[in-house]
This record gives C-alpha cells, sequence and structure tokens, in this order.
C-alpha cells in the first residue's frame, strides 16, 4: 500500500516532465527546484516579514524567513525518520519525505502580499467589501493559487505542476472558506486551529484556509491520495512538519532580529515575567474584568494568555509546564540574551546566534509524532514542555514588538497605501479609453479569472456566491468577481517598494516614466 500511495504522491507532474528539463530527475527535488527558482519566491526578498527591512541586513524579510523554516523542516523530517517507531508511524499516516517538507516551507509564504499579515488583512477586507468575493484575500490560498494557476513557469504553463505530495505539504489549513471539505470543519465542536469563523465576523466562514473556489480541483487531486488514510480535516505529515517548522522560526528568530535592532528591552520583558512568576497565585484569583483592566501592569497579559490557552488547548495545557516555560525563557532570554544588549560586538553576535542555535535544537529535539491528535494538532507536534515555550516566546513578540503604537502608526500608512493602490487599479481597469495600455499582466490576469468564474457559474454555481452568500448570476456579476480577482492578484504579487513606486506613479507623484517591473 505504501508504494502505491507514494506514486500516487508523485504522480500529478508526471506526464509534463516528459517535455520539461529539470535540473534533478527526482519529482520532489524538481519541485522543490522550481519553486526556488520562481521569480514570486525571489520577490519575498522585498516583502515584510513583521517590518520594512528595508535593505537592513538586520532584519528577516519573508525570503530569509522561508530559508530558515525550510531549514528547521528539513531538519525535524531527519530526526524523526531516524526514530524507527516515528519512521513506521509517518508512514502509515501517508508518508514523510525529506525534500517535500523542505520544498512547502520554501512555498509556504508564496502568497504574502506586500507589508505582511498588515497587506493581507486590508486585500481581505477589499476584496470581500468592494468586490464581492466571498473568498476574499488569504495568504495561504495565495500560495495555493500560484503554485497551481497563476505562476506560468511550469511544463503547462498554468501554475508549476508539483507533485500531489508537494501540492498538499502547503496546506496548513486544509479547508476553503466555505465549501470544502463538506461537513465544513468549521461547525465541528471544536474546530481546527484556524477553521472556526472571526468573533467578529459571523457567517463568513474559516478565519484561515488554504484554497480559493476557483483552484478547489486541484485541490481535491492533491488530497486524494490521503483520502483513506488521513481526516478531510487534517494536515499530511509534511504538512504538520511545514507548520511547525514556522512556529519555530517565528518565535526564535522574530526576537533575535528586534534584540539586535534595540526594539525589545530587558526591562519591560523582564518586568512581565518576573511579575507573574512572584503572583501567579494572586492573579490567578483575580476575574477577568479585573485582569482586563490591569493588563498594562506586570503579569497581567501573561496571566491572560494562560487563561485563553487554557480555553483553546486543554488537550495540552498544564499550569506547571506553563510557569517551567515561562521561567526557561526568563532565565535564557530575558536573563541572557537581552541582559547582554547588543551592541554589533563579536560577543554580541555570538551570543545572538548561540541563543537562536541552542533554541532550535531544543525544539526540534522536542518533536513527536501522534497517530491520533486533537483536532487543534497536526500529527506531528512539540512536546508538552517545548509545546508551553513556544506559546511564551511568541507571547513575548507579540506583546513587546507588536502592539506597540509605532508600529502601528506604520502599519496604517501601508494599509492606507493598498487600499489607495487598489483603487487606482480599479478605475484604470474601468476606464475604456485606457484599457489597451493597462499593464500586461493585469490583463492577463483579468482574462484568467474571467474564464475560471464563468467556468465555476457553469459546473458548479454552489460555490459561486458573493460576500454575503448571495448566489452570482449574470456575465455582469461574473466579470465583476473577475476584475476584483485580477487587481488582487496584482497587487499581491509585488514587493513593498513596488506597490509603494506603483502608487506613486498612478498618483502623479513619480517624475520617472519608467520604474521597476510590475510583470508578476
Amino acid at each position: 500500500m505504501h508504494n502505491d500511495l507514494r506514486a500516487q504522491r508523485r504522480d500529478a507532474a508526471a506526464e509534463a516532465a516528459t517535455t520539461w528539463s529539470d535540473l534533478a530527475d527526482n519529482p520532489f527535488r524538481a519541485d522543490r527546484d522550481r519553486i526556488v527558482v520562481s521569480p514570486f519566491f525571489a520577490r519575498l526578498g522585498g516583502v515584510t516579514q513583521v517590518v520594512s527591512a528595508a535593505g537592513s541586513g538586520l532584519l528577516h524579510n519573508r525570503l530569509t524567513h522561508s530559508l530558515k523554516v525550510a531549514q528547521v523542516a528539513r531538519a525535524i523530517a531527519d530526526r524523526l525518520l531516524a526514530s524507527a517507531d516515528s519512521a513506521e508511524l509517518v508512514g502509515k499516516l501517508g508518508g514523510l519525505d525529506p525534500v517535500v517538507a523542505q520544498a512547502a516551507a520554501y512555498a509556504h509564504d508564496l502568497g504574502h502580499p506586500p507589508f505582511g499579515h498588515l497587506g493581507e488583512q486590508v486585500l481581505d477586507r477589499i476584496a470581500r467589501h468592494r468586490f464581492g468575493l466571498a473568498d476574499g484575500f488569504e495568504g495561504n490560498a495565495q500560495t495555493f493559487r500560484i503554485l497551481t494557476t497563476t505562476d506560468v513557469r511550469g511544463p503547462s504553463g498554468v501554475g508549476l505542476d508539483l507533485t500531489a505530495a508537494v501540492r498538499a505539504a502547503v496546506l496548513k489549513y486544509p479547508w476553503a472558506r466555505l465549501h470544502r471539505p463538506d461537513p465544513h470543519p468549521s461547525k465541528m465542536p471544536n474546530p481546527p486551529r484556524g477553521a472556526a469563523e472571526p468573533g467578529d465576523a459571523p457567517g463568513t466562514g474559516s478565519a484561515k484556509f488554504c484554497v480559493y473556489s476557483t483552484e478547489l480541483d486541484d485541490f481535491e487531486q492533491a488530497r486524494a491520495p490521503y483520502v483513506s488514510i488521513i481526516e478531510p480535516w487534517q494536515q499530511t505529515v509534511e504538512a504538520s512538519v511545514m507548520d511547525t517548522a514556522d512556529d519555530i522560526a517565528y518565535a526564535i528568530h522574530d526576537l533575535q532580529d528586534f534584540h539586535r535592532i534595540g526594539v525589545l528591552q530587558h526591562a519591560p520583558v523582564a518586568a512581565e515575567l518576573t511579575g507573574w512568576l512572584g503572583g501567579a497565585l494572586e492573579l490567578a484569583q483575580m476575574d477577568n474584568a479585573t485582569l482586563a483592566g490591569q493588563e498594562r501592569r506586570p503579569g497581567r497579559s501573561l496571566e491572560l494568555l494562560r487563561r485563553r490557552m487554557h480555553a483553546r488547548d486543554a488537550w495540552i495545557v498544564d499550569d506547571d509546564a506553563f510557569a517551567a516555560a515561562v521561567g526557561r525563557v526568563r532565565r535564557d532570554l530575558v536573563d541572557g540574551l537581552l541582559a547582554q544588549g547588543f551592541d554589533g560586538s563579536t560577543e554580541s553576535e555570538q551570543a545572538t546566534a548561540e541563543f537562536s542555535a541552542r533554541w532550535t535544537t531544543r525544539l526540534v529535539d522536542g518533536m513527536v509524532v501522534v497517530e491520533s491528535p486533537t483536532t487543534r494538532s497536526g500529527h506531528v507536534t512539540l512536546r508538552q514542555a517545548q509545546w508551553h515555550e513556544v506559546q511564551v516566546l511568541k507571547f513575548v513578540h507579540r506583546r513587546f514588538v507588536l502592539l506597540r503604537p509605532e508600529l502601528a502608526l506604520h502599519q496604517r500608512g501601508q494599509a492606507s497605501l493598498v487600499t489607495n493602490l487598489v483603487d487606482a487599479l480599479d478605475a484604470w481597469l474601468a476606464d475604456r479609453d485606457e484599457e489597451s495600455r493597462l499593464p500586461r499582466r493585469l490583463h492577463d490576469l483579468v482574462e484568467l479569472a474571467r474564464s475560471e468564474y464563468t467556468g465555476l457559474a457553469a459546473s458548479a454555481p454552489e460555490v459561486l456566491v458573493g460576500a454575503t452568500g448571495e448566489p452570482v448570476t449574470g456575465a455582469d456579476q461574473v466579470d465583476g468577481l473577475a476584475r476584483g480577482r485580477a487587481v488582487v492578484d496584482f497587487v499581491a504579487s509585488l514587493t513593498d517598494k513596488q506597490a509603494v513606486t506603483l502608487l506613486d506613479a498612478m498618483s502623479g507623484r513619480s517624475s520617472q516614466p519608467w520604474s521597476d517591473s510590475f510583470v508578476l
């Protein structure tokens, strides 16, 4: 059975490969190579991770982040396969090839638009409210669209013609926003992570998802080899490896970045962690309202995190493990790395590198394979101690970096830029006198989307609905959806700098008629 499954996992690109010259004769390595030579991968060097790197060597961008996720994913896969028990179990669960996990890690952020998660939120709001696209915009679904549709450099000229295994491994959230699979995981009593509807937007479908309605055929083909092996809402083992590697890289390397540029300061982080450790019993007695009202006082935010973990992840959360994790992070991050400061010296560079290597090793060594995981976890997960440590590390990043008012100010400007750029491109598309001078890439994206939505209207009208759930009928409505998807595809394919430069040109603020090429 395992040999049959392996063949199924490989077969998606076999026919195309006979007319295509790849440097690697192994189909998974060919997939990996196609991803890393794609211009969509190269553009990640100009896309924000948390804040714009602006050419700085001190901050990760989406490209350097993806490289590190791939490094961690390969290490996790190698470690699990080195254990006879783990290797036997992953074989039963559909297989684990280190190159597939590595390829998925390289690909996982291809769909991130300019300005990272902020751009993602803005484009989703515009896609749903302005263009009536029920799918909206989601970076993971955009990744799958690039790999299967809008990148034209594969043998067929539509997508990259990747194997089923690699396409399935990219599906971190293996469901559509609304329609697939049926029953939809958002309706489960304890939905998988990301599958629940946003609390402030009931009826809009899952908060996170990996496929638009336009790519459902590719999605179902990629998942077909696993139908009798894992649940419809479960990640493949390789997707689970990629997802966990992403968490590890995010938890460690973003903290490293903001330590190096002086944003992550010793005093406030020390006060928060020490305040919780010294007052945990007293804080546990406070009611939620009192605690929320005092959130800016030391220890309160960490206590709120502990309570959220109990509410969402009762399957693994443990107060003793949480306290141990807070203590370890305080010793190693606060009393160790942050206490030394960063001054650009050899010593501080070495201390930062040692911190990163030490934590990466600890977390990779904490990986286990679970045959029947909770709905909140994949088959590959962290042991209890390391799972709590990742939650605390991510908390430090969120509380002391992402919630800073300076970052909020910066992001409000970026949100306005993305909105204005969409407005300008949409107006250009509506100007019949200028139709012949549209960027060729934008024109091609409109034609592609029009073909897709026309096809859906004929073959699967049940998935072709507007943002409020009403059926889409008539050529004009279909054309409106196509135009909206094309504009969103085009903006999402830009780097941060390209988005700024393009809006300057369209607003008359640039005196140069030529600038970066916008042909992605």
